[in-house]
């Protein structure tokens, strides 16, 4: 700045402009500039200057940044790619890209900053790959929140792991076996068998007793239902839901509906948008409802007795959980009362016992227990 205002004072002093700028090393145009800025705004022109263009021929239209704007505020867990096609598909007009987006939700305040976690990676070894609908369905219990009446809601949800379809939110009042199985009733009702339903190692869908069966996942078994648990700790192997279940708090728990009724209302709500209108980029940027065909496995009936024919035996478990071998009561589990199981006897001696087709494990005659394979 003391140069540029030495060299301006030296010419109006009297030396000529273009050996002053040959003595300080800049061009005559460069020299001119600082002269035609001084005159007019006298030495804050010799200040540097934005280099911005005064008009940017690619900006995007403030109609635009509007429409952007209020669909955000609308639907605040919708990202950049989500709106850009919802927007183009009911205005039939190309909309910014998806960063540009992204940038302008972020000048308008619209974007929340996300806690960076350390990747667990998946071990899928145990678990089948979803590639058509109805090959997995997934189940779990979002954690339960307070109302505004003071109660608590456990919501019960499933989804198609596929098509990312919602089947069903259940808003209930507590953790219920009874309650879980008439959901999973009424959804076989409405779309069919899936080919595996996927769940977490908690109340009711497993339990700590022999091979983890529940009452509910013995229900499964005899639909011919496979039944897939994620590791413990590990719900990454079932992220899709997990991911589902974020958007679920943030749209209808927050803040939460007076009571019990008035929160399915919003979870009803919340599966419609989710499944028919909004986008989803592991499909595509296809809503489920659009990808979801229903299972060609229709509910039965009754539930079929299971199929024992290469058993050498077949005997039913009591109330209490036992099984009668000869003289002898071995407990079994309470998950199975009332069921039939399947006995084989092995080379060594011992007896293999079957629920449908999952082998249970061993009784050891001499010590009259079974064994857990």
């Amino acid at each position: 700045m003391d140069l540029r205002l030495e060299l301006i004072h030296r010419h109006l002093a009297g030396e000529r402009l273009t050996e002053l700028a040959r003595e300080y090393g800049i061009s005559l145009k460069t020299a001119k500039k600082f002269k035609a800025r001084f005159l007019r705004q006298g030495e804050p022109g010799l200040l540097d200057q934005s280099r911005a263009p005064h008009w940017i021929p690619h900006k995007t239209p403030p109609d635009v940044v509007r429409i952007l704007v209020a669909e955000r505020k609308k639907h605040p867990t919708w990202g950049s790619r989500k709106l850009k096609v919802i927007l183009e598909k009911r205005y039939q007009r190309e909309f910014p890209a998806s960063s540009t987006i992204t940038d302008i939700l972020g000048r308008a305040g619209l974007l929340v900053e996300r806690k960076v976690r350390s990747q667990c990676p998946p071990s899928p070894t145990s678990l089948s790959v979803a590639n058509a609908p109805n090959d997995i369905w997934c189940i779990d219990y979002k954690g339960q929140f307070r109302l505004a009446n003071g109660r608590y809601c456990y919501p019960l949800t499933l989804t198609d792991q596929f098509s990312r379809l919602i089947l069903g939110i259940d808003a209930m009042n507590a953790i219920s076996t009874e309650a879980a199985l008439a959901t999973c009733e009424e959804l076989f009702r409405r779309y069919g068998l899936p080919n595996a339903i996927r769940s977490d190692n908690g109340a009711p869908f497993a339990s700590r007793g022999l091979a983890g069966l529940t009452k509910l996942s013995v229900y499964w078994m005899l639909l011919g239902i496979r039944v897939e648990r994620i590791r413990p700790s590990h719900p990454e192997e079932n992220g899709q839901h997990e991911r589902m279940h974020r958007t679920l708090k943030q749209e209808t728990t927050k803040p939460p509906a007076k009571n019990l009724l008035q929160q399915q209302e919003r979870f009803d709500a919340f599966g419609h948008d989710f499944n028919r209108e909004r986008p989803h980029e592991a499909i595509a940027m296809r809503c489920p409802a659009d990808v979801y065909k229903r299972s060609s496995r229709a509910l039965p009936a009754r539930c079929p007795e299971p199929d024992y024919a290469s058993c050498d035996d077949v005997v039913r478990v009591s109330k209490n959980g036992y099984i009668s071998l000869g003289r002898n009561l071995v407990y079994v589990t309470t998950a199975l009362s009332y069921m039939h199981v399947g006995i084989t006897e092995q080379p060594d001696g011992r007896l293999l016992v079957t629920f449908v087709d999952t082998d249970l494990g061993l009784v050891d005659r001499a010590l009259n227990s079974l064994i857990p394979l």
